[in-house]
């Protein structure tokens, strides 16, 4: 049997981790500044989290949700005061595709209605919920119904009133767009369609997959708006590495035996991985963090020529380039050995561990600075 080849991958085998540094098979050294896709959220092989998670497999790894697991009610008591929402409630999950599947779900029973606004250039996941709400028809499959999905440009209030009506179930956005290039939900954006949910009874749902967890300064980027949604979802950087979602449910959202259910949701070493992540952001304060060397990045790099445009919060940054993103992504991992993301065809994408420091800013700006010279 072969893989099914669906990735274009780097000639690159990872073998070792530690901090921001991973090492290929031949003892190469690189600087992670991607994260997996901002999944690495507290830096690769953090001796506490891989302690806690030695201990709890040596235990027990796995047992469905037919019985009491208790880290699961630790994980929703300290999510809810680190993340400012101690009175929501918690559905746990896989990913990201997952999270964003039940939230919308949710949203349909508690309203009972079907139809569901999302944004140009959205991305919500691969599955068959997520993906029809995601604005990238090559990934839609004919059987991914989009029929009762409309699309509103990302970012502009006026038409919210007529594309957000009584027969609307759910509006979805991202705080900040990550596959969408790091494109910024404004504040008025958001208190606009808090405001138009308000009116008509329509659920919204923030999905903070990518942006959430402390990456954009703020443990939630649409808490720069100070808006409440109606469901938050999460996955990436939560597990640090290992699978686990959620999804925050505003108290008005009722539950019930068999309304939502998963197998793997929130087993024992999931639990371990985002309680130990959520301990280390507070213990380190990475939130603090992000914010400071986000914004040293970001002054730095309004110097650089070559550089166009410069827009995220915290450690979520998008590069605008004037050249074309591909060689200069490929120049940063093969001749200075930095992993780094992108979008499009010219947005280099800085998602790196939230403990970085500035001597690795630095380095990362040193050789930036020498690619786009040439």
């Amino acid at each position: 049997m072969q893989l099914f080849d669906v990735y274009p991958l780097y000639p690159i085998e990872l073998v070792k981790a530690q901090g921001s540094t991973v090492w290929d098979k031949n003892g190469q050294e690189y600087l992670d500044l991607y994260g997996g896709h901002a999944v690495i959220s507290i830096g690769h092989s953090h001796p506490t989290y891989v302690s806690k998670m030695t201990e709890q497999l040596s235990n027990i790894g796995f047992y469905s949700n037919s019985i009491v697991i208790s880290g699961q009610k630790e994980l929703a008591e300290k999510l809810g005061r680190i993340s400012g929402y101690p009175d929501y409630q918690l559905f746990l999950t896989n990913s990201g595709a997952e999270s964003n599947e039940n939230a919308l779900k949710l949203a349909s029973f508690h309203t009972g209605r079907k139809k569901v606004v999302a944004f140009t250039k959205a991305f919500h996941g691969r599955t068959a919920g997520a993906v029809a709400v995601t604005d990238n028809p090559s990934i839609v499959a004919p059987i991914n119904d989009t029929s009762h999905v409309s699309f509103h440009p990302f970012n502009q209030i006026e038409g919210l009133n007529e594309v957000i009506t009584e027969e609307t179930a759910a509006v979805i956005v991202e705080g900040i767009q990550g596959v969408g290039g790091i494109q910024v939900a404004s504040t008025p954006f958001l208190q606009a369609l808090r405001q138009r949910c308000d009116e008509t009874g329509a659920q919204l749902i923030l999905d903070s997959v990518q942006c959430g967890y402390g990456r954009s300064g703020k443990f939630f980027s649409h808490q720069y708006a100070g808006i409440h949604p109606d469901m938050m979802t999460t996955a990436k950087g939560m597990g640090n590495g290992f699978p686990i979602g959620g999804v925050l449910i505003a108290p008005h959202i009722q539950a019930s035996y068999g309304l939502l259910g998963t197998t793997f949701g929130g087993n024992h070493l999931a639990c371990t991985a985002a309680n130990v992540v959520l301990d280390i952001i507070e213990e380190e304060k990475l939130l603090e963090n992000a914010t400071k060397i986000g914004a040293y990045i970001e002054k730095e790099l309004a110097g650089i020529s070559g550089i166009t445009d410069v827009r995220g919060r915290g450690l979520m940054i998008g590069i605008e380039l004037e050249a074309a993103v591909g060689p200069v992504r490929d120049a940063l991992l093969h001749e200075h050995h930095i992993f780094m993301g992108y979008a499009g065809k010219h947005t280099l994408r800085l998602l790196p561990s939230l403990a970085i420091d500035q001597a690795i800013a630095d380095r990362f700006l040193e050789s930036l600075k020498s690619v786009l010279k040439g």
